[in-house]
C-alpha cells in the first residue's frame, strides 16, 4: 500500500473512515493514544515508520489534524503483544485478553485471518502539533 503524503508528511489514518476515526484521532490529539497497530500486510517492502519520522494524522478527507512523531517501531506476533502496548494504544482496554478480541474482531471484519502467529506492526508516537483542518470556502 503507498501512504498518501500530505504537505510533504507520510500519512497516519486511523482505523476506518467516519466515526472510529474520528474516535482515535481525537484520543491522539487529547494526548491519551500514543501507539497503533497495524498488520504486515498493511506495508509494501521497505513502507514502515521509522524512529524519528514525523506523521501526518489525518482525517475522512485526507486533511491534516496532527502531527506525530514516531518514537518506536516493533514487529511482533498478534500473541505476544503486551499489554504496555495495549494501555498506550489508549483505546479503554481493561485487559491484554480484551484489547485482542477488540483487535481480532476488527481485522477479521477486514477480511484478515488473524491467528496468535500473526505478524504485527507496533507503532509508537508521541503528538507534536495540533492542526486545524482547512475550512472550506
Amino acid at each position: 500500500m503507498k501512504f498518501p503524503v500530505v504537505d510533504g508528511l507520510r500519512t497516519l489514518e486511523l482505523g476506518t473512515p467516519g466515526t472510529m476515526r474520528e474516535r482515535l484521532n481525537g484520543l491522539v490529539l487529547e494526548g491519551q493514544k500514543r501507539a497503533t497497530a497495524g498488520t504486515t500486510g498493511d506495508y509494501d517492502d521497505n513502507e514502515r515508520e521509522f524512529v524519528g519520522e514525523r506523521l501526518a494524522l489525518v482525517n475522512d478527507n485526507l486533511e491534516k489534524v496532527g502531527i506525530v512523531e514516531v518514537t518506536g517501531v516493533v514487529e511482533t506476533t498478534f500473541g505476544d503483544v503486551p499489554w504496555s502496548f495495549a494501555q498506550a494504544e489508549g483505546e479503554g482496554d481493561t485487559s491484554i485478553e480484551e484489547w485482542r478480541a477488540v483487535h481480532r474482531r476488527f481485522w477479521s471484519s477486514e477480511g484478515v485471518n488473524v491467528s496468535d502467529e500473526m505478524p504485527v506492526v507496533l507503532i509508537f508516537f508521541t503528538l507534536v502539533e495540533r492542526c486545524a483542518p482547512a475550512l472550506s470556502p
